[in-house]
Order: C-alpha cells, then sequence, then structure tokens
C-alpha cells in the first residue's frame, strides 16, 4: 500500500507540486512509518509568501466585522470537528485521547479571544491637543507574518499564533512540526471552509531549509516561534537580523516547590498529573520537586505509590493514560538521562526504563521514572530532558528553594505548594519566573493574559498570545489633524451596517 503524503497548503488550497525531499511521520505507539511530510525548497518558501503577500494587500483592509465573521465561523468548525482533531493528535503525537481534546480546547480558548480584536485593538483619542488639533493613535497589521511551532502541541501552539495575527489584518505563514504535521492542514481545510480568503493562511511543511528561508526573506515582517533554548535563540538572532520583529519561546525546568505545610496528597496528585501528562513533553511539565524540610520523606512514597497505578499504552485505547514518546531517537534519549541519573547517584525511586506495552513491542514507549535526592550538578537536574522524568531535590528552608529556583536559567513556570499565604505571596513577589502557580502546578495563562517565560525562556520583548499578542501582531501609528469644516454626505434614512 501506498504512503500517504502531506503535502504544503498555498493559496487556498493542497499544493500539487512534488516535492524534491520528504520526512517520514511515525505512529508513535507502534513505531511505523504512517505517512511521508514534503519539505519546502527556497523556492516553495518563496512562492508561498508571495502568495501570502499579495493577500496582504487586501486582507489588511477587509473591515474588523468581516473578519471576526470568519473567526467566528472557524471557532464553530473547531469545536465541531474536535474529535477529528484529537484523533490525528493522537495518531501522530502519541498522546492520549483526553489530553489531545484538552490541547484542542485551550487552543479555542485563543481563537475566541481573537474574535473580540474589535476591542482589543483599540487606538487612542485625544482632543484639542492643541487648538482645533487631534491627536490618536491607530494599530495597524505588519503584514506577511510566520510562526515556527512544536511537535508537542501542534493544534493549540499554532492556535496561539494564526487566530489573533489573522484577526489584526495580517497573513499568516504556518511552519509546523515536520513529526506531526497533520493538524495543520486540517486547520487550514477549516479556515478556509470559514470563509478565509486564499493566501491569508499558509502552511508549509520542512525543516531548517524552510526555516531559514522564513527568517531572511525580505517580506517577512516578524517571526513567532515555539521550542528549544538553542534554536529560540536562532532564530531570534537570525530573524531580528534580517530586520524582523521575533518572540521566541525556549525551553524550561519547572519547579514545584512543595513545603512541610502543604496538603501531601493534593501536592503528590499534582507531581504526577504534571510530570507524567502528555509523557513529560511539555514546556510547563514539573521537572524538578523542591521538596523542603521534611516534605520529602511524606511525598516521595505517596509519588510512587500513584505513579504505580499509571496505565501507560497506545494513546487511542480506552483507559490509557500516558502514551508513547514522539519516535525512537528521542525515547532513547531520555532514557539515556535516566541511566546517567543513576550513574550520577541519584536513587531511583521508579524505573520505567523495562516498561513493555502488550501489542505495541515498536511503540516508543518510556514509563515513569522517579529520582530522589537530586542534586543542581547532575545533568537529570541541569538539562530539559522533555519526557516522564521527575526529580525531587531536598532542600532545609524555604529560602534555600527560592535561591535553587532563582539561579535556574531557564524560567517559564513555577509552583509552590503550601497552606501559608503569606508564604505564598511572599513567593509570587520574589520568584524571577515568567508564569507562576500557587497549589496549581501548570500555570497557564488564560487566554486573555499571555504565555511566556523569563531569561532563557524567551528571546524577545513580547509574550503570546493575550494583549501582548495584539502588540506583537501590530504596530502603532500616530497621527496629528486639522479638520476644515465637514463634508455633506446626503440623507439616508437606512439603519446603519457594518460591512
Amino acid at each position: 500500500m501506498a504512503t500517504k503524503t502531506i503535502g504544503h497548503w498555498i493559496d487556498g488550497k493542497p499544493y500539487e507540486r512534488a516535492a524534491e525531499r520528504h520526512g517520514d511521520v511515525y505512529n508513535p505507539a507502534t513505531g511505523e512509518v504512517q505517512a511521508q511530510v514534503a519539505f519546502a525548497t527556497p523556492a516553495v518558501v518563496d512562492e508561498a509568501v508571495e502568495s501570502a503577500a499579495k493577500a496582504s494587500q487586501t486582507w489588511r483592509s477587509v473591515s474588523i466585522a468581516k473578519r471576526t465573521k470568519v473567526l467566528f465561523a472557524f471557532r464553530q468548525l473547531v469545536d465541531k470537528h474536535q474529535h477529528d482533531l484529537a484523533r490525528l493528535l493522537t495518531l501522530e503525537h502519541g498522546k492520549v485521547t483526553g489530553d489531545a481534546l484538552g490541547e484542542v480546547n485551550r487552543g479555542l480558548e485563543v481563537i475566541e479571544f481573537a474574535c473580540g480584536i474589535a476591542d482589543l485593538a483599540k487606538g487612542e483619542y485625544s482632543e484639542n491637543v492643541s487648538t482645533e488639533v487631534d491627536s490618536y493613535s491607530i494599530r495597524q497589521p505588519l503584514g506577511v507574518v510566520a510562526g515556527i511551532t512544536p511537535f508537542n502541541f501542534p493544534a493549540m501552539v499554532p492556535m496561539w499564533m494564526y487566530p489573533l495575527a489573522i484577526a489584526c489584518g495580517n497573513t499568516f505563514i504556518l511552519k509546523p512540526s515536520e513529526r506531526d504535521p497533520s493538524c495543520a492542514n486540517f486547520c487550514a481545510q477549516l479556515l478556509a471552509d470559514a470563509g478565509l480568503p486564499p493566501g491569508v493562511f499558509t502552511v508549509l511543511h520542512g525543516d531548517k531549509v524552510a526555516v531559514d528561508r522564513l527568517l531572511e526573506h525580505p517580506k517577512v515582517a516578524a517571526i513567532s516561534f515555539v521550542g528549544s533554548t538553542p534554536i529560540a535563540q536562532y532564530i531570534y538572532e537570525t530573524g531580528t537580523r534580517h530586520g524582523k520583529r521575533v518572540q521566541a519561546l525556549g525551553g524550561a525546568k519547572n519547579h514545584m516547590i512543595v513545603l512541610p505545610d502543604a496538603d501531601m496528597e493534593l501536592a503528590a496528585d499534582a507531581a504526577v498529573s504534571a510530570a507524567y501528562g502528555s509523557a513529560g513533553e511539555r514546556c510547563m511539565a514539573i521537572s524538578v520537586v523542591v521538596a523542603v524540610g521534611n516534605a520529602a520523606d511524606r511525598l516521595v512514597p505517596l509519588m510512587k505509590e500513584r505513579i504505580a497505578k499509571l496505565k501507560v499504552g497506545d494513546g487511542l485505547e480506552a483507559g490509557s493514560e500516558m502514551g508513547p514518546l514522539i519516535n525512537k531517537a528521542h525515547r532513547d534519549k531520555v532514557a539515556g538521562y535516566v541511566d546517567q541519573g543513576v550513574a550520577e547517584g541519584a536513587t531511583l525511586v521508579s524505573d520505567g526504563r523495562a516498561l513493555a506495552v502488550s501489542g505495541r513491542a515498536n511503540g516508543f514507549f518510556l514509563g515513569p521514572c522517579l529520582f530522589d535526592h537530586v542534586t543542581p550538578n547532575m545533568a537529570i537536574y541541569k538539562d530539559e530532558i522533555f519526557g516522564p522524568v521527575l526529580g525531587t531535590t531536598r532542600v532545609a528552608t524555604y529560602d534555600e528553594a527560592i535561591k535553587l529556583v532563582n539561579s535556574n536559567p531557564y524560567a517559564n513556570g513555577v509552583a509552590i505548594f503550601t497552606n501559608d499565604g503569606g508564604a505564598a505571596r511572599k513567593f509570587q513577589h520574589e520568584v524571577e519566573v515568567g508564569m507562576v502557580g500557587i497549589n496549581v502546578p501548570i500555570p497557564v495563562p488564560m487566554a486573555y493574559y499571555s504565555f511566556g517565560g523569563w531569561k532563557a525562556s524567551l528571546f524577545g520583548d513580547h509574550h503570546i498570545y493575550g494583549r501582548d499578542g495584539v502588540h506583537f501582531y501590530t504596530r502603532t501609528k500616530a497621527i496629528t489633524s486639522r479638520w476644515p469644516d465637514p463634508r455633506h454626505r446626503g440623507v439616508d434614512l437606512g439603519f446603519p451596517q457594518n460591512r
């Protein structure tokens, strides 16, 4: 049977021309190649940018009423097809169905936020700044903008970008991960069905060749990126060197501080959920529990107990709570970190390396792994593992815990578990991290706030979605005006309409 080919989406339709290069798309649960994805050449990127640039000339002038009408229709279609999107997610990424549906719904929240662009993108007005002179500001689109997104959230993270970019009047080119590309094409079709004109949304598949051409193309005004810190830094430096506005969200090493007064049952539930959901392939996953005082003596056994009951399996099978990793190379890399942690002297409390999933011998599975007595000099502490590996670091005091967190080069997310309101308030004030949870392990903000870390977790001045997203995808123009008598337009008794 011929292998399915996943192609680009350019100028409002599937791109028909054959690709020179392809990449394999696996089913992580079975280890089988289920499709091949086309890799764009620089010439194909140029063709896509020209289509987007042409569409930009008209889309930027389309009324806010018509733009939001398209977004409302798109929102309805995503909601209607959320189970279809979730199935694509599971087949190509491996996450379980419930997790996939959660991803789609968090993406929906940003689409809904973008539907309010009429209020979000308003400017300001000052009357009579001088005699009969008024001054005001307006927000205008940038033109052609692009998003480069990771494999771990192939539906949600792009939805953090393109609904707002399009609502603001830009045209958008999405370069999704080549590991799980189908959601991008599915959403492109839904946008077309919602009435989005050709060229306003484009999907380009590929690898570094396509990325580099987008970064240097003179008609691409801005780049949004989510991924690892080394690549985020490369995207930021290369894009800005070519005169682009760039927001590049990087890696993480998220800590969860547990004070001795915390509800240990709640903390154990939270740590296990936040560490092993989506097999740990989340930039907001908890990867280090910082246990203060005697908290670890009570917490570690509770986490071990919960880990033993987790069901790891094919994400499409009922009852599965954790699926496979994205591919074999990544699975082996994560298992190598577990080996290294043992060699460096950490105590391996739960060992998932020997996990076998019935009927899925070739799947990319690794069971949950839990370490105790992890120290800051160990690789499993210092590196972003991006897998189902949770380390426990013991400290004597709150001051040691906050110092540990604040000295880390990553500053994406952090959490504290305590029943002491004063300690929680002190923590939220002192911690040097972009997103903070208090008795909440994964503090991903709602769509009307903004997502983003500090330090090596973010390159650029803008966080993603929320008002930061609106500001990123628009630029302000200040106008000073004086007018003679207004023109007469005649009589019209019809009720005024938005057109």
